[in-house]
């Protein structure tokens, strides 16, 4: 069982999952048999999500300063990202299991509660570099509706009927998840240059020996 681990500096964020859920689940790190939650406080879940192109830069700052006004507000956001995420986390793990049925339900009705709770507007925007991506633009609460980008990504999925390609990556002490896009479907690291390359260096030195 990987050990917590409190870092005051926590690690960048890793965008390798190919699906915005499975970027929230890659979240919670678990590396080198150490898990760090790399969304601990409200400001890293800000910078998450502008990292991740939820939102822009304004909406960012305006996100910080009704955090420092409302802490209550932004504790209770994190906690909704939390629960969420260890939905998503059983939906990558075990989604396409001998128990996918269980687990895609329990994450349904997880999805569905979020969604009957948002109150906002949906629409698609152009970024800077010319793409268009969906908004959800909350009402009235500035906290609220912060991982409907993520419940909509997640139910995405779902439509697709895409978990036969939802992966953990395949290094001895990695803990990612990735949608595997390739025709081949024979992606196994997160990333090639990190997990990737210690295996073939580990496979190396066993060859040598």
């Amino acid at each position: 069982m990987p050990r917590a681990a409190p870092s005051p500096t926590p690690p960048g964020f890793t965008l390798l999952g190919g699906r915005l859920w499975l970027d929230l689940v890659n979240t919670d790190d678990v590396r080198q048999d150490v898990r760090v939650d790399t969304i601990g406080e409200f400001d890293r879940f800000v910078a998450w999500l502008l990292t991740a192109g939820v939102i822009d830069a304004d909406r960012a700052e305006a996100l910080q300063r009704r955090a420092i006004e409302q802490p209550s507000g932004a504790a209770a956001a994190l906690v909704e990202v939390r629960r969420l995420r260890a939905a998503l986390r059983a939906l990558a793990e075990k989604g396409n299991g001998a128990t996918a049925a269980v687990t895609r339900e329990a994450t349904l009705a997880e999805l569905n509660r979020i969604l009957s709770r948002a109150v906002g507007t949906r629409r698609i925007d152009r970024t800077e570099e010319g793409r268009y991506v969906r908004r959800f633009i909350p009402g009235g609460d500035a906290f609220g509706g912060l991982v409907i980008p993520i419940v909509e990504s997640a139910m995405d999925s779902f439509i697709r009927g895409e978990f036969d390609r939802i992966r953990a990556c395949a290094g001895r002490r990695c803990g990612r998840h990735f949608a595997d896009d390739t025709r081949s479907r024979t992606r196994r690291w997160c990333e090639m240059r990190g997990c990737g390359n210690r295996a073939k260096a580990r496979r190396r030195r066993q060859r040598r020996a």
